[in-house]
């Protein structure tokens, strides 16, 4: 893979720091001229001087509001600077902001708001409606502030006035380490959120895992584009640029990120599972359909050098002079080409997590020169937990332990953890914390997990989401969707049935981004995934998809029968959470008459 043009970090000032509002006044000061923040095309672009600048401003505005040590204040916003700006004002307040994701209705937001008594909303124009309706409803929200316009009913940002006599320095240099940075709300498959506190501690020790683990290079850039209400973009785009100096490109749609790649050329990017599988079937998809055959070829030759050199490097067995020369060949003529094309030229490190992470799709992305890696983290340990190093990926599994953590398996296999990174308990849970904590301190993850004679750990599934069927079989659901999903483009969303159950099932919904491709080479007339579930051509490719799949399962895993829904499955929707996890109750309650059809006769 062709070196970056980044310099290797000297030490950091800012990771020394006990807070983050040191942190980031530390970075700014070493890091007066870098840029900060930006947008595609740098339309919008400001220093770190100019970002502390603008964050020392709002601070003394959110304070003329009555915001201070101890506070909450809520926001909505899509990615965009704003966001990074008033977060980080708040934070050098005292106060602890949180992140509403943007799916949520009035009445989710309700929940939130009532548990965290915050005064103030802050948000952007397209969301104002649903808070004004939230202020009606919640009897704490007071102010609601638009960072873009003012519909009737608001503030703008820019018309809040500074508080007189407010001082900046003495108010961030309040910090302790064990106040409460943020709230993370964690989505959750049933009930209502838990908000996770994080301290500065906690952001801070996770910041030192990662740059000890990824050795993160000076200059670093990254991709702002995943909800800030997730503790992944958290982590990436906001809290790791405060200490390590990054620059920032905020995305604001999700489903645009690719195109952002090429200019922004990340030096690290992180990113979940469907994003990943979508670059790899892109690709795929452009291989498939050259015209020039002997580009084709040529193509096909680099891949399969590619391929059958990380599969003996995963195999532990040692690559040759000759199948290494044959790389560097493959490397220069084929695939620095396809790296530099898809703007993955410059990483340093790339990581995947929040679901599982199908095999094949990782392996691909490494026969291709991107060192794609596995992690493991959650909402309650800042995102760290485990990771492969650059230098060391084991495929199919999240890696080793992070610096500043611990781990340990139950007796059941389930993942414990604890360290610096934990956090410190829900907000206003007292008997989920108790139920959450052992009483020497671990925290119970939910996860059921494998450790490896070199220490690197797979997760099984969830605790509570195994299929163990009518033979007593104990099958993992989300690895089986994994590969369904992972066999095809056309395929959105799966899920397996199979509980207490002869053999497995799987509903399957199809993906928008995939179909019209599809329905215009078989000249279909449709587009969507509800006008094609039902087109016997869809069925036909969604079933060879599954075929495929169960060729890379045991016997009882694999899916006997499956149903095409006629419909879109929406994050925060009915069936998924605000981060794409399945919820599966709800769904085995909507779809049960599916279901119960799949085993009829």
């Amino acid at each position: 893979m062709e070196s970056s043009t980044l310099k290797q970090r000297t030490e950091s000032r800012a990771l020394e720091q006990t807070t983050m509002t040191a942190a980031f006044q530390a970075t700014a000061e070493d890091n007066p001229d870098r840029v900060a923040l930006r947008t595609k095309g740098g339309e919008f672009e400001i220093s770190w001087s100019e970002y502390a600048e603008r964050v020392e401003h709002v601070a003394s505005c959110l304070a003329g509001l009555g915001l201070g040590r101890g506070d909450t204040v809520a926001l909505m916003m899509t990615n965009r600077p704003e966001f990074h700006i008033v977060d980080a004002a708040a934070m050098h307040l005292g106060a602890t902001a949180f992140s509403v994701y943007n799916t949520y209705t009035s009445d989710d937001i309700e929940f939130l708001c009532s548990d965290a008594q915050n005064r103030i909303v802050v948000c952007e124009a397209a969301f104002a409606e649903t808070m004004l309706a939230v202020q009606q409803k919640a009897d704490t929200v007071e102010h609601v502030i638009v960072v873009d316009s003012a519909p009737e009913g608001t503030r703008s940002l820019d018309s809040l006035e500074p508080a007189p006599d407010f001082d900046f320095q003495a108010a961030w240099q309040a910090a302790e380490p064990d106040d409460v940075v943020t709230l993370i709300y964690t989505s959750g498959t049933t009930g209502n959120p838990k908000g996770v506190q994080m301290n500065h501690s906690n952001l801070l020790a996770a910041g030192r895992s990662f740059d000890e683990m990824i050795k993160f290079p000076d200059g670093g850039r990254v991709v702002s584009y995943l909800p800030m209400a997730h503790i992944a973009e958290r982590m990436c785009s906001h809290y790791l640029p405060m200490m390590l100096a990054f620059s920032a490109t905020c995305c604001p749609d999700p489903r645009q990120v690719a195109a952002y790649l090429p200019e922004v050329r990340p030096s690290w990017f992180f990113s979940v599972p469907r994003v990943w599988e979508k670059i790899k079937a892109a690709l795929e998809a452009g291989m498939a359909g050259e015209q020039d055959e002997q580009r084709k070829a040529a193509v096909g030759w680099a891949l399969d050098v590619g391929m059958r050199r990380t599969r003996a490097i995963q195999a532990g067995e040692e690559v040759t002079p000759e199948m290494e020369e044959e790389w560097g060949k493959a490397d220069a003529m084929v695939l620095s080409k396809i790296r530099e094309r898809i703007g993955l030229d410059q990483l340093e490190a790339c990581n995947v997590g929040a679901a599982p992470s199908p095999p094949e799709v990782i392996e691909f992305f490494h026969a291709i020169g991107v060192p794609l890696a596995e992690l493991w983290g959650m909402s309650e340990t800042a995102g760290a937990g485990t990771c492969n190093r650059p230098d060391h990926v084991k495929i199919g599994t999240v890696g080793q332990t992070s610096p500043h953590c611990e781990i340990r398996l139950d007796e059941d296999g389930e993942v414990l953890i604890r360290g610096g990174t934990v956090t410190p308990g829900y907000r206003n849970l007292p008997e989920k914390n108790e139920e959450t904590f052992t009483d020497d301190g671990w925290l119970r993850t939910g996860d059921i997990g494998e450790f490896d004679d070199e220490g690197f750990l797979r997760i099984v599934d969830r605790k509570k989401e195994l299929i163990i069927n009518a033979s007593g079989k104990n099958m993992s659901p989300a690895n089986i969707e994994a590969k369904v999903k992972a066999s095809s483009p056309l395929i959105g969303q799966a899920v397996a049935i199979g509980d207490k159950r002869p053999y497995n099932t799987a509903l399957i919904v199809l993906d928008p981004d995939g179909t019209p491709a599809f329905a215009r080479e078989q000249g279909l007339s449709g587009t969507t995934p509800e006008e094609l579930a039902a087109e016997p051509k869809v069925e036909e490719a969604v079933q060879a998809a599954v075929d495929s799949a169960n060729e890379k399962m045991g016997r009882v895993e694999q899916v006997k029968r499956f149903k095409i829904l006629p419909t879109d499955w929406e994050p925060g929707g009915d069936e998924l959470t605000p981060t794409s996890k399945l919820k599966r109750k709800p769904i085995s309650e909507k779809y049960a008459s599916e279901i119960e059809a799949l085993y009829a006769g």
